[in-house]
């Protein structure tokens, strides 16, 4: 079967994210008064195959666990749907 998976990647709620800070500075230089607590992540979306969707869960989280996530200063959520 087909799987596709969306992931979103964002840093630990605890860590500090200068790219969430310069992000949320340049929204205030641009007049967006009010902007609080700008977190920047990734957000990957994968298609797979799999036996089925447990498969492909075990799949995804393995690549987020190996690769694409640095679980130290971030953490992972993802959705699986059949395609």
């Amino acid at each position: 079967m087909k799987f596709k998976a969306e992931i979103d990647i964002m840093p630990h709620d605890a860590l500090l994210d200068p790219q969430g800070k310069a992000v949320q500075a340049g929204l205030q230089n641009l007049g967006l008064s009010g902007v609080d607590q700008v977190r920047v992540g990734k957000h990957i979306s994968i298609s797979l195959e799999a036996d089925s969707e447990a498969a492909a869960k075990a799949a995804v989280d393995e690549a987020c666990k190996k690769l694409l996530a640095n679980l130290i200063v971030e953490r992972y959520h993802f959705e699986i749907a059949a395609v």
